[in-house]
């Protein structure tokens, strides 16, 4: 059995001023690594938009999941995120 993360920890990207200033909208698709602790280990954009890249990387990178559990044990995962 396998217990899928939940998010513990949320911290939202800070929209940067450039991107403001440019207008820049988007969604960021990132693949991100959740070690058996819960903490995001690495993350990597799949999807970039250009000017919010970094803010959505600085995000989360930050975030804390439950951790997954394989048959009661924790294990690291990866999984997409927007």
């Amino acid at each position: 059995q396998i217990k899928e993360p939940k998010k513990l920890k949320h911290v939202a990207p800070v929209y940067p001023p450039e991107a403001q200033d440019a207008k820049v909208q988007g969604i960021v698709i990132l693949e991100i690594r959740i070690d058996q602790d819960g903490r995001v280990a690495n993350a990597r954009v799949l999807r970039p938009v250009a000017l919010l890249d970094q803010a959505a990387l600085d995000a989360v990178l930050q975030w804390e999941f439950e951790p997954t559990q394989l048959n009661g044990e924790p294990v690291p995962v990866i999984m997409t995120v927007t």
